[in-house]
């Protein structure tokens, strides 16, 4: 169980070094137990096969993480419907097709005690034009007129396509079971089909799925409970929360506060605390509650929700220091310590630290200099992927690999990669 903020004595904790805080073991509400506090959170790596299965790359990429000592591992999202894809690239899982190949991804990311956890997604209208002429959103909103450059505008969903969508999260989280996944994590953040249900601004319907807080929280609800009846009580099940949209109109923090209330209630494993959307990407330290002397974006969230939540919490976005990571876990803030970006261009980063380095990392927020393109999340997240790429086939990244070449190459393989999906 996780520890109540009001039992948390920091003093207590001053005499431990970075390596002894965060090799401190974790045990969940279902019972599961993490063997430290280092949890690698989610990117998209886009290294799916044209058909959108897990192959090698994957395998080898998680394996080469299993290896960097982190207590969990979450996949990139990987998609329930593979008519809705959040790129090209994506791994969409809805049947038992490459079953086999999930069953290798697992056993390469479970290596040394490792926890794999699939993340589970649906984009709403984040489907970029190449992929989807009509995407679907609770409501007919379309993205910023930015975005709109990149996304169509969507169509609002029927009532039966809502529960058919809450259906496949819970055939997924099944089948990653079987596959050998320790767990599974909800993408509930950063403007993807849950965050839109969430936000008064994305989310404008008049039926039990939209209004008033509650009803835009009953999508969230349905799939939580839905997964949690397909996976039993002792599988971890988890979710990625917005601490909100930093959007006017959108998901506020006392929102997401009553969200981590009620799903806390329900029996939630783990909450990981995250923000913002690709329109205001604040998860990559664009805009976010983070200050001078605190190197995480959402501490100051985390230790308002935590006294409301029953499950361990992870904040994820900004450490870059061994002694940053550790302060904030002996702060009684976090349970776990979120790492992305840094695990792209450093995969051993819990064994570094473990093993007593004095580790930091400062990551430059990558730009072309092109502002509509540097005001969004996509650059951040194309520039990674090729970093994923590189260690997938073998190679080292790339950290000073510049932003606006490896953009016009995603972009341009992008291209291909629609194509040679829509020939197979």
């Amino acid at each position: 169980m996780s520890v109540e903020i009001g039992e948390i004595d920091p003093f207590s904790q001053l005499a431990l070094s970075p390596a002894e805080t965060l090799a401190s073991r974790l045990d969940l509400p279902c019972g599961a137990s993490i063997k430290n506090r280092f949890f690698k959170s989610a990117m998209n790596e886009s290294l799916a096969s044209v058909k959108n299965e897990p192959g090698s790359l994957l395998t080898n990429l998680y394996r080469r993480w299993a290896d960097g000592g982190a207590g969990v591992l979450v996949t990139g999202n990987v998609m329930i419907d593979r008519s809705a894809l959040g790129a090209p690239r994506s791994v969409a899982l809805e049947d038992g097709r490459a079953f086999d190949q999930f069953v290798k991804w697992a056993q390469a990311g479970k290596q040394n005690n490792t926890h794999l956890w699939m993340q589970l997604n649906h984009p709403g209208k984040q489907v970029p034009k190449l992929l989807s002429s009509v995407p679907v959103a609770p409501s007919a909103i379309p993205l910023s007129p930015e975005l709109g450059r990149f996304f169509n505008p969507p169509r609002a969903l029927l009532e039966s396509e809502i529960e058919d969508i809450i259906h496949r999260f819970a055939n997924a989280a099944g089948i990653a079971k079987k596959a050998g996944f320790t767990g599974v994590q909800i993408h509930g953040a950063h403007g993807y089909l849950v965050s839109q249900f969430l936000s008064a601004k994305h989310n404008q319907r008049s039926d039990q799925w939209g209004g008033c807080a509650e009803n835009r929280m009953r999508f969230v609800t349905e799939v939580y409970k839905a997964i949690r009846a397909e996976v039993g009580d002792q599988f971890p099940v988890s979710i990625k929360l917005n601490s909100a949209d930093f959007q006017r109109g959108g998901f506020t923090q006392e929102e997401s506060i009553n969200v981590v209330k009620h799903l806390s209630d329900l029996g939630i494993d783990l909450l990981e605390i995250s923000g913002g959307t690709y329109e205001s990407p604040a998860m990559t330290g664009i805009r976010s509650d983070s200050n001078a002397q605190r190197e995480a974006y959402f501490m100051d969230y985390a230790e308002q929700v935590r006294r409301y939540c029953k499950a361990p919490i992870v904040v994820t976005g900004g450490f870059r220091s061994a002694q940053g990571m550790s302060d904030a876990v002996n702060s009684g803030g976090t349970d776990m310590v979120g790492l992305a970006r840094p695990m792209s261009v450093d995969t051993h980063i819990p064994n570094k630290i473990l093993a007593g380095e004095d580790y930091q990392n400062f990551l430059p927020v990558r730009k072309t200099g092109i502002s509509i393109i540097d005001n969004m999340a996509m650059l951040e997240v194309t520039w990674y992927e090729r970093q994923l790429e590189r260690i997938a086939k073998g190679k080292e990244p790339r950290p000073n690999e510049s932003a606006i070449g490896s953009l016009i190459k995603t972009m341009l393989g992008t291209g291909l990669q629609v194509y040679q999906r829509q020939r197979s």
